[in-house]
């Protein structure tokens, strides 16, 4: 039984400064000393899960060989996880009445990544639209969806959503790909034969290549980078380019732009750009 009180526990600037330097450099995510106050409140909760009685303790013990497990603990905790089904709406419309068409004149295959997918209302949303699409037109298509957490990810394969979370999918998509719950918990949970559509992967986007053989038609990647630096940001946009084909479309986050970097991208509609 855990007996120790880390409530109290106090970060130095020194681990602070070794971890979010680490953090920085393992998976992009920017920790300015304004972010230690944060830093500190969530990395309590493995220091109780440890039972560890300091910061440094715990560093120590982060950095040691043989510690990857507690790596993704880490990563977990530092990472935030905001998403909705149909987040900034105006992308999907996009998606059903202009690009899809034209991809499909010439693709035979049209592959997908969401990238940092969260607990996965976004690919099963792209999913959505997709088996729209696929109704009225013969089209195969993929889904990939990937996360640095691995928590999220089981949410995500579980596909099982409070019923509030679903109030942005049309009733129409709710009747067709929802599933209610029988025990009146107000639970839904996507559709089997939505979730065999899309298939999650733990992915850190700062991994060179990503570690993938294929290219991708659409790559989703929005509201991630508003948590990195302008250099990692350019960094990952570039590889990105590289992993779409050309003609290639991908999605970024309202707050994000690409104004003023070198990349083979032109603006198609708003935060949706075109691989040239």
């Amino acid at each position: 039984m855990n007996n120790l009180n880390v409530s109290t526990t106090i970060m130095s600037d020194k681990v602070f400064r070794r971890l979010s330097g680490f953090i920085h450099g393992h998976c992009g995510i920017k920790m300015p000393p304004a972010k230690k106050q944060m830093l500190e409140g969530r990395l309590r909760k493995r220091l109780r899960a440890l039972n560890v009685s300091s910061f440094e303790s715990y560093c120590d013990y982060v950095f040691k060989t043989g510690a990857e497990t507690e790596l993704i603990h880490m990563i977990d905790a530092v990472t935030t996880n905001k998403t909705d089904f149909f987040r900034e709406p105006a992308h999907f419309d996009y998606l059903l009445e202009n690009i899809l068409p034209e991809l499909s004149r010439s693709m035979e295959k049209i592959s997908v990544w969401s990238a940092g997918c969260s607990s996965g209302e976004e690919p099963y949303t792209i999913a959505m639209i997709l088996s729209e699409f696929a109704q009225g037109n013969k089209i195969n298509f993929s889904i990939l969806a990937t996360d640095i957490s691995a928590r999220v990810l089981e949410q995500a394969r579980r596909a099982i959503y409070d019923h509030d979370r679903i109030e942005p999918v049309p009733i129409p998509f709710r009747k067709k790909y929802l599933l209610r719950g029988k025990d009146d918990q107000g639970l839904v949970r996507i559709k089997p034969e939505l979730r065999s559509q899309v298939h999650f992967r733990r992915l850190n986007l700062m991994d060179a290549g990503f570690g993938m053989s294929g290219k991708m038609c659409l790559i989703f990647c929005r509201n991630v980078m508003i948590y990195f630096d302008r250099d990692t940001q350019e960094e990952l946009l570039g590889k990105f380019c590289r992993q779409l084909v050309p003609g290639g479309y991908l999605f970024t986050g309202h707050s994000e732009t690409i104004q003023g970097m070198d990349l083979p991208l032109v603006p198609f509609a708003p935060t949706i750009h075109k691989r040239v």
